[in-house]
């Protein structure tokens, strides 16, 4: 079990001023769920882990305890990851044994990976057990952001209001996040897959590459950007 959950999102509540009852009133969590979590007593689950740092202004790193005087460090085993300084180019080199580690309720485990010092972008290598629901009771869930992800191994299902899609290895995809959302692993095998959640936390929208094609993305591509409908 993560012992650093807990108290962190406890540490950002009382930082902030904010009684048990009501983030649990405004978050739509029963205020004895909070206290289990935050005593250590109970694992949150995907959903309600991204419910708590959401709705606290927290990053993945702060959960996580890896904020230390604007750096970031580990408190993993095996060598520390060496952060190059900005002269640089402020590249990040981090040892797969000293990946932080978050171990959720229901079978569902991240590994935050190597970032550049933005709070803009959430890497993720992120694990389904067989049976195992970014929900406990099934429910959708919905956080500021957008999901970018490339499965591994296994199949995965990723359920929204109106549809689903299964998942398997080598497909892709990518959605707002404030669109309700499920992933369930209906299979006896592990799925594993590679996520990078942009624009949760940090300041300023993320640029949407997908919704507003810029002309550098299309130079990328090789193709011409296409004319407004003024242009036309």
């Amino acid at each position: 079990m993560d012992d650093r959950i807990g108290p962190a999102l406890r540490e950002a509540r009382i930082r902030q001023k904010r009684t048990l009852r009501g983030v649990a009133l405004a978050t739509g969590l029963s205020a004895s769920l909070l206290s289990q979590v935050e005593t250590g007593k109970s694992q949150p689950s995907v959903s309600t882990l991204y419910t708590l740092v959401s709705h606290l202004g927290l990053s993945l790193d702060e959960v996580l305890g890896l904020e230390v005087a604007g750096r970031r460090t580990t408190t993993g085993p095996g060598s520390r990851p060496v952060v190059l300084e900005p002269g640089e180019a402020g590249t990040t080199i981090q040892r797969a044994a000293d990946n932080p580690v978050l171990d959720m309720d229901n079978g569902v485990r991240w590994e935050r990976l190597a970032i550049d010092g933005s709070r803009s972008v959430e890497p993720l290598l992120v694990a389904y057990e067989p049976g195992a629901s970014s929900s406990v009771d099934g429910g959708l869930m919905r956080h500021p952001g957008r999901e970018h992800a490339y499965l591994l191994d296994g199949e995965l299902t990723l359920r929204f209001e109106s549809d689903e899609h299964v998942l398997r290895a080598g497909d892709s995809f990518s959605f707002h996040s404030e669109r309700p959302h499920l992933y369930v692993n209906h299979t006896g095998a592990l799925a594993r897959g590679l996520w990078f959640v942009v624009g949760r936390t940090g300041s300023g929208r993320p640029r949407d590459w997908l919704a507003e094609p810029s002309a550098e993305l299309f130079e990328l591509l090789g193709h011409p950007l296409p004319a407004t409908s003024d242009e036309r």
